[in-house]
């Protein structure tokens, strides 16, 4: 639980900068729930999230994996004046005996993608296996081989989390995070251990030297999950939900499966688990435009001439623009409804759970959420 909330409060005060820039004579805005506005396409908050996938690291994986769309959901609340940024996710692992010892025991498993859905299924696909954990190996990679952007105002980060010493490897950390910064790029270092052992180790340093944050975590703690009145009924517009999606094109029929695949792993792995997913998928940041046409028709470039007959669904086949638009607009309010009404459940939530959480006292977590808060809005940083 504990590793991905600290991606989120450092991403929050990552972002602080380029906000505050824009706000610093402008007293703070009150931010909303789950606004469903079209995102600015020009700010993005980019992540590369580098886990070790060695023997020892089983925990880390199930935290990871636990807390996916918990993350999402607190970026969706993060807002910079009146603009809500795009967030895209890359995905590598690193440490594992069966990966390419040629590489450094790395692999790159997705590049930055808004395809929430495709992140969701490569994390639940990782397994452990022993190995050697190079990290400045697999930061540098990550530096080298994605697309970060030219785009000064978009938040770059790297989040690094494993257990053995940052030094190890062909490639320097050192070198790695000269490259970084120099790139305008934090990297962020999340230790499996005890603190002190981290510092000892260079795990403090690899984030110090990009101006990064530094974290120590117990991976193996099991996530905690905090059950509402409301999870039923959001668990109940999921499925509404799931219909108001029309896929199209070539993978528009894999891509609906694929959907229904991680609403299955959601719910597997937790009934909470499900309801975070629902809530993240009523957000602005869980978007569908190569699949779903109700997404694709909202995006600037879209035109129905280019719609080819064989790619629409069945029921669309044959149609005139005409009704194609009307079908669209149907299942457009639909949806609209539907998030509605998941935000206002989830507002119920958020503050059962908040409530929750302040009669139990859950350690460190609380202490995490409560330092994001006072960090953020001493930089002028809104959200819910």
């Amino acid at each position: 639980m504990k590793i991905l909330q600290h991606l989120i409060i450092a991403m929050i005060l990552c972002s602080a900068v380029a906000c505050n820039a824009k706000t610093k004579n402008d007293a703070p805005l009150a931010a909303t729930e789950l606004e469903h506005t079209t995102p600015v396409k020009k700010h993005y908050i980019k992540v590369a999230l580098l886990l070790d996938t060695s023997n020892s690291m089983d925990g880390l994986i199930d935290q990871a994996k636990a807390q996916l769309w918990e993350i999402v959901n607190e970026l969706s609340y993060a807002k910079c004046k009146q603009e809500r940024p795009n967030l895209e996710i890359a995905l590598y692992e690193y440490g594992n005996d069966g990966l390419s010892e040629a590489k450094g025991y790395l692999r790159k498993i997705i590049s930055f993608t808004d395809d929430l859905d495709t992140v969701s299924k490569e994390l639940f696909s990782l397994n452990t296996n022993g190995g050697s954990e190079y990290c400045g190996t697999v930061i540098q990679a990550s530096l080298n081989e994605l697309d970060w952007g030219n785009d000064a105002d978009d938040l770059k980060m790297v989040f690094i989390a494993g257990n053995e010493p940052f030094t190890q490897g062909k490639v320097d950390y050192k070198d790695a995070a000269a490259d970084a910064k120099e790139k305008d790029i934090v990297v962020n270092t999340i230790f499996c251990g005890e603190f002190k052992h981290g510092v000892d180790t260079r795990w403090k340093d690899g984030a110090d030297r990009t101006y990064g944050d530094y974290m120590a975590i117990n991976h193996n703690k099991s996530t905690v999950h905090i059950a509402s009145p409301y999870d039923d009924m959001i668990l109940q517009l999921n499925i509404q939900l799931n219909g108001t999606y029309i896929p199209y094109g070539s993978q528009g029929r894999k891509k609906r499966q694929l959907q229904e695949e991680q609403d299955g792993n959601a719910e597997d792995y937790s009934k909470a688990n499900a309801v975070s997913r629902t809530v993240s998928k009523s957000s602005h940041l869980y978007k569908n435009t190569s699949w779903d046409l109700v997404d694709a028709e909202s995006e600037s470039g879209f035109s129905y001439d280019d719609l080819k007959e064989k790619d629409l669904p069945e029921n669309l086949q044959g149609k005139s623009k005409s009704e194609i638009k009307t079908f669209i607009a149907k299942h457009r309010a639909e949806r609209k409804r539907i998030q509605d009404e998941i935000a206002n459940l989830n507002k119920k939530r958020r503050a059962y759970i908040a409530k929750q959480k302040t009669e139990t006292n859950n350690g460190l977590e609380s202490a995490m959420i409560d330092a994001l808060k006072k960090q953020a809005k001493r930089k002028n940083y809104t959200w819910n």
